[in-house]
């Protein structure tokens, strides 16, 4: 399984960006994709999860309101979608899969993308 994430780069406070993950190899229908992100010295914070069978999304509170996650089956990708961003979502950030239900916990996805850099400026 690969992920590739996709979308990141520098936008001022109060810009948008959006965020892809293609995923490609045995992944199952009703695995769960997810969207962390870490900056130096932290680790990974979790950001938000969709639930591919229902769809269910989930996000931390810092996020809620301002992003949103979304997935397109066909195209096996999950997207996150920045609005309103703030100088404290300047992180590295990770898309992850493989987890049979939708966590907030890293120890639950086995597959990882290699992080797309997002900066907010001022």
């Amino acid at each position: 399984v690969q992920l590739q994430a996709s979308g990141g780069g520098l936008v001022q406070a109060g810009g948008s960006l959006r965020l892809s993950c293609a995923a490609s190899g045995r992944i199952s229908s009703n695995d769960a994709m997810t969207w962390f992100r870490q900056t130096p010295g932290n680790e990974r914070e979790f950001v938000a999860a969709i639930s591919r069978r229902i769809a269910s999304t989930y996000y931390a509170d810092s996020v809620k309101g301002r992003f949103t996650i979304s997935r397109d089956d066909f195209k096996n990708t999950v997207y996150l979608q920045m609005n309103s961003l703030k100088l404290e979502d300047t992180a590295v950030y990770f898309c992850a899969a493989g987890s049979a239900a939708a966590s907030a916990n890293s120890n639950a996805y086995p597959y990882w993308g290699q992080g797309t850099q997002v900066t907010v400026s001022s």
